[in-house]
């Protein structure tokens, strides 16, 4: 059975649910942005939004390129809601980040301060020793190759092998798996080439029991489950 050394978790729509209105919330901030800040025409910005995502990954990355916006400032803007509208502590995901056996790694294409106060108000922020986000990537996002291979730089992981990723996107996971990364796709149907699928990610150590501390508990409730 592989053993990962290596966990890295999406955050967005990851490790809360996808229907939360979390994102919604944030695409609203980006259209604002573009309009308030860019200059871009408001009835132009939702379609620009979708075509700098589709081509660039992120929103942020094609307003940068194109457009010269200030990261800093953008991540600032589109960050600034009232996170505590949408999100609850989950206590299940704590259990489930209490038995890892690998301490956890936040990999995302948001900031570190967003990420800190998704996890607080998730309750789970001191269990979550590191993050790897959009500024640590030095703004090479998710899906290009090259932001997986910072990961794991910056975790000091050498061996794609020994690294499991976590995410709610399936583009998001085919790098990951074409680098030869393991892949556990949240919220989802199954997908070709996903080596795990699980419907919340409090759910990932019934998928990947390897990765729990007391195994044999775990491989014995998804036996029974």
């Amino acid at each position: 059975m592989r053993r990962f050394q290596t966990l890295l978790l999406d955050l967005d729509d990851t490790l809360y649910p996808a229907d939360s209105g979390v994102w919604e919330a944030i695409g609203e901030r980006i259209n604002a942005f573009m309009v308030e800040r860019v200059g871009i025409d408001p009835g132009e910005a939702p379609r620009l939004r979708q075509m700098y995502f589709r081509e660039y990954g992120t929103s942020l990355n094609g307003l940068r390129r194109l457009h010269g916006a200030d990261p800093l400032e953008y991540l600032r803007y589109v960050h600034d809601i009232r996170l505590e509208h949408y999100l609850a502590p989950d206590p299940d995901l704590r259990r489930m980040l209490e038995r890892l056996a690998v301490p956890p790694v936040v990999f995302t294409n948001a900031d570190q301060a967003h990420a800190r106060r998704v996890l607080g108000i998730l309750g789970v922020d001191d269990l979550v020793p590191r993050i790897v986000d959009i500024v640590a990537l030095e703004w090479v996002n998710k899906p290009e190759p090259e932001a997986y291979r910072r990961a794991m730089r910056l975790c000091g992981q050498t061996d794609p092998r020994a690294c499991l990723v976590v995410d709610d996107q399936i583009r998001n996971l085919r790098p990951a798996a074409e680098l030869g990364m393991g892949t556990v796709l949240v919220g989802r149907e199954r997908s070709q080439g996903v080596d795990f699928v699980i419907s919340r990610a409090a759910d990932l150590l019934l998928a990947v029991p390897q990765l729990a501390r007391r195994q044999g508990e775990v491989s014995d409730r998804a036996a029974a489950g």
